[in-house]
This record gives structure tokens, C-alpha cells and sequence, in this order.
């Protein structure tokens, strides 16, 4: 087994390796978002050598998923079967071939793309119940590894089961998106030398995505390469918004509905805001869409802070929709460097601004390190309300610290180090007092700047007590 070929995923391959080398029959669930990379780790890290290899088929039939298996089963054994009538079967056949192949190492079955597998009425999901329990789950040198993009149905179907499969999984990956840090070290790996700035707003266009990110060509430049990726003709991220969508949930335009909708809102909109821009009904299927999502971190239900009982909020949280809902789901005939003509667009800050804040949510530990308070235990919320003479404000994200100080963090995107002027000094006091008039909140309030190049020293810059940076983000 060999790592040579990955990029970082060290703690992931280091679980793998422990389940390939112990002593008893290994279950292995690895999920995650699309394109995040699980085929390429599992494929890389046991360098293709399994003993039997099967792939589910996008929106095929039994039959065809059935034709496919036995395929790749004869491939695998030299032996002629028939293409088993159903998955019970199917999986009768894959016991005989492993049993005909008993060897002292232990023996690699990889099911890629599961979910694909359990059409409806295909019985798929029973017959590996039947399957592992009265024989994989016995056998001490099998190591089966089930891998699918689709979250929710590896979540329902698998790691939560009532049934037979409850608990019969030995290892549960989750497979992250790279962090800025990972994501910088990668480019590099491509030869990519861009600066902080450039590699964060390239990361707000498409996450820390492994597919995506491979599609850089080093030899042109971020804006070059987001006008090749994005608005040429025929460009391969173009149209990835609904096969996106489509590959993962069945009912993929009630999905697509609930997060245009709070594509339209920064702040995110509340369960009852969502029916009233899609039209969806409020019922259950709706709050399974939204646990949808949410498990496969396209959206983020958080609370206002010091109001638990209030509605939750859903904001929209993956990068690539949401550049793609600002600039390319009604750009037909937009110009091909769209991206290097519209460096100062209204359009482009505003966009920035909400992509920038869900970068910082994302790397909220970075955050808390670069504020020096990763030892201290806290809680994250965002928060907007008004006190009691109707005066608004909102907060971009708020610590709430169990050492009794909040931290208000602004968040600012900026070309260069934040400028804060009269005007803007008096906007910052007035929040904070807002907040502590509207949350009667008798903690601390330390005002924190999360900016790109930090604030400018002047006479006003003294107001935040703390600040982060872009390369804070990076540690």
C-alpha cells in the first residue's frame, strides 16, 4: 500500500492503513461532498490493488447495475458467471470469489458510489445487510470500504440504520474539503506560485475542492484562470451547477430552488423565509432537504446568538454555488474575461464580501488562534437585531467565550489594509452598542477585525482590540 501520490490526507490514510492491518473484518464508510477526491484516495492509497473493484451507474436500472457487476466480478475472478438475477445473488457470487481467493493479507472490496447502487425496489440495501451480517462481519482479513458522494443516503442508509446495519460500521471517514493551508500547498504542488490574496479568492470561487483546483493551469494568472475555468466557451466549470445537484439528490429542482433562494439573502433566510420564496410546502419532506444539504455542507443552520428558541437560519455555504448563482446562471453571452474586465464591479465586492465571511467560518480555529484564544472554550453564532428605538445592526460572527468576553468580528475584503475612518469608527460603536442594548449581554465586548492585509494604523484603528489576516487564515 503505497501514499506517494496524495496530497496531504494524512490522518485519513493513517486510518485506512489501521483498518487494512487489524486483525478483524473491517466496514469502512468514506463520504463527502462531490469532487472532494474519495475515489482518488482509496484508489492512491491501495494503488488499485483490491480483490474486487465495483462502481455504481448514475440513474441506471437494476438490470444495468446487475450487467456491470457481473463484469467486473468475471474481470476479478476469471470466471464465467451469469449476471445474477438480483443483489442477493450478486452478492452470493461476490462470497464465492472471495472464498475461492483466501490469502493471508487482508482481502480489499471497494463499492464505489453505493447510493447509486439501491435504485427503487432493486432490494440492493437488504441483500448486503444479509450479506455482511451472516458472512463479511466473520471474516478477520476482509476489509470492505463503501464509498458515495451522495451524504445523505450514507447517512440514513448506513451510519444511522435501525435495522440490520445498525452499528456494523467499523470506520466512518468524512472526507473535508482542503483547508487554505492545503489548498496553498497543493498549488504549489503545481508548480501555482500566487499570493495569499489570489489563492483566498480563487478559494472563494470554488472551495477547497481537489477537482476543481487541479483544473488551474499554472501558466496564467488567477483572474486568466477563472475566465478559462468559468466564462470561455464550453468551460468546464460552467455548467456544473446542475449536474452537481442532480448526481446527488433525486429531487434535485426542490434542492436547487431552496438554495437560489438564499443565494439572494447574505444574512441566510428562516424556514418559514424559504417557503415563501420557493413555494415548497411545510412539511417533512422539506425539513429532509434542508437536512440534506445541510449534511453535505451546501447550507449552514446556525442561531442567533442569546436566542436559541428563534427560528434557525439557513445560509448558503458552498463557494462554487454561490459564485455561480452571482455570475453564471443567467451569463449566456457574457464576455469570455468577464473575470479580468470586472475587478472593481459593485456586483464582484458585494459577492466577495459574502464569500469572504463563509471563508472565515470555515476556518474558524485559524480565527481563534490569530485572536490568541484556542485554548478557551466558545461558542460561534452570527447575529442582527435592533434596540429598543428600532435601531438595526448585524454581526458577521460573534465568539461568545466561557472566560465572559465576546468577540464581535467585522469581516472586510480588501485589496488593500482596511482603512477605518471617522465615519466607519462611529458605524463599529454604534453596532456594538446595539448588540449590548438589544442582548442585555453583561460580558465584555472585544471588537475584532477580520481583514486581508489587516487595518491601517491611524487614530481610529484603535476601536478593535484584535485582529486577523488573511495569513492568520493560512496557519
Amino acid at each position: 500500500m503505497t501514499a506517494e501520490r496524495i496530497f496531504g490526507r494524512e490522518e485519513e490514510i493513517s486510518r485506512l492503513r489501521a483498518c487494512a492491518n487489524s486483525h478483524e473484518a473491517e466496514l469502512v464508510i468514506l463520504y463527502g461532498r462531490r469532487r472532494v477526491g474519495k475515489t482518488f484516495l482509496i484508489r492512491q492509497c491501495f494503488d488499485n490493488q483490491f480483490d474486487f473493484n465495483y462502481v455504481g451507474a448514475y440513474n441506471k436500472p437494476t438490470k444495468m447495475q446487475l450487467e456491470n457487476f457481473a463484469t467486473a466480478l468475471n474481470d476479478y475472478s476469471g470466471v464465467s458467471r451469469p449476471v445474477p438475477k438480483n443483489w442477493s445473488e450478486a452478492f452470493r457470487q461476490l462470497r464465492e470469489h472471495l472464498e475461492q481467493i483466501q490469502k493471508g493479507t487482508k482481502q480489499i472490496v471497494f463499492f464505489d458510489e453505493m447510493p447509486w447502487m439501491d435504485t427503487g425496489r432493486s432490494g440492493f440495501l437488504s441483500a448486503f445487510e444479509y450479506f455482511w451480517n451472516s458472512w463479511g462481519s466473520a471474516q478477520d482479513n476482509l476489509m470492505f470500504i463503501v464509498c458515495g458522494s451522495a451524504t445523505t443516503w450514507i447517512t440514513s442508509k448506513l451510519l444511522n440504520n435501525r435495522g440490520g446495519l445498525y452499528h456494523r460500521a467499523t470506520e466512518r471517514i468524512y472526507l473535508h474539503p482542503f483547508t487554505l493551508k492545503e489548498a496553498e500547498k497543493y498549488l504549489i504542488s503545481k508548480k501555482v506560485r500566487w499570493n495569499r490574496y489570489d489563492i483566498t479568492e480563487c478559494y472563494m470561487t470554488m472551495g477547497g475542492i481537489p477537482f476543481y483546483l487541479k483544473q488551474i493551469d499554472p501558466n496564467y494568472t488567477y483572474t486568466q484562470n477563472i475566465d478559462r475555468l468559468f466564462f470561455a466557451p464550453k468551460a468546464i466549470l460552467r455548467d456544473e451547477f446542475h449536474s452537481l445537484y442532480r448526481t446527488l439528490f433525486s429531487n434535485a429542482e426542490a434542492y436547487e430552488q431552496i438554495v437560489m433562494a438564499l443565494g439572494t439573502k447574505r444574512i441566510g433566510l428562516t424556514r418559514c423565509e424559504i417557503i415563501k420564496s420557493t413555494g415548497l410546502a411545510d412539511n417533512g419532506k422539506l425539513t429532509t432537504m434542508l437536512n440534506d444539504l445541510a449534511s453535505s455542507d451546501f447550507i449552514r443552520p446556525y442561531n442567533y446568538f442569546g436566542n436559541k428558541k428563534r427560528d434557525v437560519v439557513y445560509q448558503l455555504a458552498d463557494y462554487y454555488t454561490l459564485f455561480f448563482l452571482h455570475f453564471l446562471k443567467d451569463s449566456h453571452g457574457i464576455d469570455q474575461h468577464f473575470w479580468t474586465k470586472t475587478i472593481d464591479n459593485p456586483v464582484r465586492r458585494a459577492w466577495a464580501g459574502y464569500a469572504f465571511e463563509q471563508v472565515c467560518k470555515d476556518h474558524l480555529q485559524q480565527v481563534k488562534r490569530g485572536i490568541g484564544i484556542s485554548s478557551v472554550l466558545s461558542e460561534s453564532s452570527s447575529w442582527f437585531g435592533k434596540n429598543e428605538d428600532d435601531a438595526w445592526a448585524q454581526i458577521d460572527l460573534v465568539i461568545d467565550r466561557r472566560d465572559r468576553v465576546i468577540n464581535l468580528c467585522e469581516i472586510k475584503f480588501s485589496q488593500n489594509p482596511f482603512v477605518i475612518d471617522k465615519e466607519y469608527d462611529l458605524k463599529l460603536r454604534n453596532k456594538m452598542a446595539i448588540f449590548q442594548a438589544a442582548t442585555k449581554t453583561r460580558k465584555a465586548l472585544n471588537l475584532t477585525m477580520i481583514t486581508t492585509y489587516g487595518v491601517k494604523q491611524n487614530m481610529y484603528s484603535n476601536i478593535a482590540q484584535s485582529q486577523v489576516t488573511i495569513d492568520d487564515l493560512f496557519e
